[in-house]
């Protein structure tokens, strides 16, 4: 395989692991009739619908949900590549200022901090898988560099 179809494979699964956890959130069908583009709609925001959202006070719940989310599903993504399971987390403020790290065993494999999340989103939807697989090869990167610290 070359370089370019391992990270499309990667970039695939991460929109996967994204849609199941999106899902798996559905306790009461809402989004049972919907297709995967409907699914992550509320991940795209282009120019126009970002600059609408207000920056002054708490983030709005549904946009943290989002964050965590696509947090998670790298978590996710990284362990099903690896059998290393990486765990999610998230310290936020209320004025949408905060950090995410994502920790396989006693390696920190992302870590993130976070500024004005109240406009939390991508332009499109190749940019949300670009930057999800991008995170994904990462941690992956660096569990196979020190897997003595990342199998504790």
């Amino acid at each position: 395989m070359t370089d370019v179809t391992v990270a499309e494979d990667i970039d695939g699964a991460f929109l996967k692991t994204l849609v199941l956890l999106f899902r798996a959130e559905d306790t009461y069908g809402a989004w049972e009739g919907k297709s995967d583009e409907q699914i992550l709609a509320p991940f795209i925001l282009d120019k126009e619908a970002r600059a609408a959202i207000p920056i002054i006070g708490d983030p709005d719940p549904d946009t943290l949900w989002r964050l965590e989310l696509f947090y998670k599903a790298v978590g996710i993504t990284v362990e099903k590549l690896t059998g290393v399971m990486a765990s999610t987390m998230m310290k936020m403020s209320h004025e949408g200022f905060g950090r995410i790290v994502l920790i396989a065993g006693r390696l920190v494999v992302v870590s993130k901090h976070l500024r004005d999340v109240h406009r939390f989103g991508f332009p499109s939807l190749d940019k949300l898988t670009a930057d999800g697989g991008k995170l994904v090869r990462e941690a992956v990167a660096l569990i196979e560099k020190h897997p003595d610290v990342a199998q504790m």
